[in-house]
């Protein structure tokens, strides 16, 4: 059995044709359709906050952040997070959502947001938003809506509509450091 050589590193530009090779095997055409892409859409997403994997040298998973206002709360939308397929059921997913909340966390963010399944994101301290709280830029399942808040009142605040949020006067650009080496 080959060993593996995982390294988390924050993402940079040089990763976007792997990401993007990765997120149409993770969610095929539809994903941009989806409403959290709407709010992608709007602007980029924060590289100092979104983080790849390699093993080997080859990216093989990806999480991205972007900046959004949530009804008045200032925080990240959590995705895509996608891994190859010859990489799942490792812990690969579940480690890059860590890093990625806890980059969040120290940066300031109040909250992180995402859209999807509960029994996968709830053990890694997200919450279910209040019913229909949110409005986001097209059709969201409201019980998919999940919040790992990071301020004691974010629940009350998450309240109205959830868009993108320009955060490039308040950031320098993070330059690409390893975040994690792990041997599996």
């Amino acid at each position: 059995m080959k060993k593996h050589d995982l390294v988390y590193l924050t993402e940079d530009a040089s990763h976007d044709a792997a990401i993007e090779v990765i997120n149409e095997e993770a969610f095929g055409p539809g994903r941009f359709a989806r409403a959290a892409a709407r709010i992608r859409e709007q602007g980029t997403h924060d590289l100092s906050l979104s983080f790849v994997c390699a093993d080997d040298g080859e990216t093989i998973a990806s999480v991205r952040m972007t900046p959004v206002l949530a009804g008045t709360v200032k925080g990240h939308l959590l995705g895509p997070l996608a891994v190859r397929p010859s990489h799942k059921n490792r812990g690969i997913g579940r480690e890059l959502v860590r890093i990625a909340v806890d980059a969040a966390r120290r940066s300031g963010s109040e909250a992180v947001i995402l859209v999807g399944d509960p029994p996968y994101y709830q053990p890694l301290g997200f919450e279910k938003v209040a019913y229909a709280a949110l409005n986001f830029p097209g059709p969201v399942d409201p019980q998919r809506i999940l919040v790992a808040p990071m301020a004691a009142d974010v629940h009350a605040r998450l309240i109205g509509d959830i868009g993108w949020r320009d955060v490039s006067d308040h950031r320098a650009s993070q330059a690409i450091l390893p975040v994690a080496r792990i041997k599996l």
